[in-house]
């Protein structure tokens, strides 16, 4: 993975950057009920996000009993994805975003304690995407369950450079 991480820093873009990841920003599917994004002032608030490719979401159980440390990761990972897709939407340009806070829920059994650990994996991709404007304040917490069943769920606090 350093491989990809340094071939993703030496790109110039955000879009490069996450091209040079072999990943893309997603397609959010509206919902009739809550909008992805609110802006208030320079501050962009992102609903909270499941790990969701394609319509579908990657994997559902508790981490530490039907989901293994890795796997969270990735589900993370991919959460933070659709973060930044919301916060590229609400300001036109990926090279314009700036992450003020994450959120993490890890949806995990009374003795799990690695959500930090399932969180660091969205705070390295952001920082792998945006640089020093990935670099965030964040909180991780272990919750007994989210919607639909998901291991893993981000919610956003960004600003526009």
């Amino acid at each position: 993975m350093s491989g990809s991480v340094t071939s993703a820093a030496n790109t110039d873009s955000a879009s490069g950057r996450l091209q040079a990841l072999g990943l893309a920003l997603p397609e959010l599917r509206d919902n009739p009920h809550y909008v992805h994004h609110r802006s208030v002032d320079s501050s962009i608030y992102i609903s909270g996000q499941l790990p969701y490719k394609d319509g579908q979401l990657m994997g559902q159980g508790i981490v530490g009993r039907d989901v293994g440390l890795e796997t969270a990761r990735e589900l993370a990972r991919h959460a933070a994805l659709n973060c930044l897709a919301a916060a590229a939407q609400a300001v036109g340009d990926l090279d314009r975003v700036r992450i003020v806070q994450m959120l993490v829920f890890v949806a995990g059994t009374p003795d799990f304690g690695e959500q930090s650990n399932v969180a660091g994996a969205a705070s390295e991709l952001l920082i792998e995407v945006l640089g020093e404007n990935g670099r965030h304040a964040r909180t991780a917490i272990g919750v007994a369950g989210l919607p639909l069943k998901s291991p893993v769920e981000i919610q956003m606090v960004c600003t526009a450079v």
